[in-house]
């Protein structure tokens, strides 16, 4: 990954406020992919202690797009422009993580998958699957 995307990626995550708010990670990233977490707190649980469903979609949504912003050339950027989660199962652990992947890169539009996992038992198990359309843009 060259030095134009490394400090693109770095940027979308820096400079957005709200999942800044939620205390969302970049962890990792390369090349058509990209790894974030977030730490749980009480202010992220509904009100069955669970990790709010819009806490996941928002890690699944700009882990998505942190993946599609590796794939675009220098000077564009991404905006999601569709967004499918389904969840699987209750979010429950100290710690949510994301993996975001591009299925296919094209020139105006690029496909993404993400999965939401937390730690249970000393393994990931899904709690959420993702799909997401990027547009690029100027």
């Amino acid at each position: 990954m060259d030095d134009a995307k490394d400090s693109l990626l770095k940027r979308i995550f820096e400079r957005a406020k709200f999942v800044q708010s939620l205390g969302i990670e970049l962890i990792a990233f390369g090349d058509g992919w990209c790894e974030t977490r977030v730490a749980v707190t009480p202010a992220l649980e509904q009100q069955h202690g669970y990790v709010h469903a819009g806490v996941l979609m928002t890690l699944a949504d700009h882990t998505c797009g942190g993946a599609a912003a590796t794939m675009v050339p220098e000077g564009q950027d991404v905006i999601t422009v569709e967004n499918k989660v389904s969840f699987l199962r209750p979010g429950i652990g100290a710690m949510v993580y994301c993996r975001g992947e591009v299925l296919r890169a094209g020139k105006r539009l690029i496909f993404t998958e993400g999965a939401v996992t937390v730690e249970r038992d000393g393994e990931r198990v899904i709690v959420a699957k993702a799909s997401s359309t990027l547009a690029v843009i100027s």
